[in-house]
């Protein structure tokens, strides 16, 4: 089941939600609005030595630990 990353077209809050199915009705928990853009995610994996990387194709800024905030859509 994806959680996903939104950002209110209203009020600017960015959250996560759990979606279930492509026909749920996704609103703004600060707001209530539902004027929500489905934002890009920076997904991290591990490997069995522990390190990590990122599995998305994201700006340089984001490391498998950290982002940078970046709005790449």
């Amino acid at each position: 089941m994806p959680i996903y990353e939104f950002r209110c077209e209203d009020c600017g809050e960015e959250f996560e939600t759990l979606v279930l199915s492509s026909k749920e009705e996704v609103r703004c928990p600060q707001c209530r609005g539902e004027k929500v853009k489905r934002l890009m995610s920076v997904c991290a994996s591990s490997t069995d030595e522990g390190s990590s990387s990122t599995a998305s194709g994201s700006c340089s800024g984001c490391t498998a630990t950290s982002c940078a905030g970046c709005t790449k859509a």
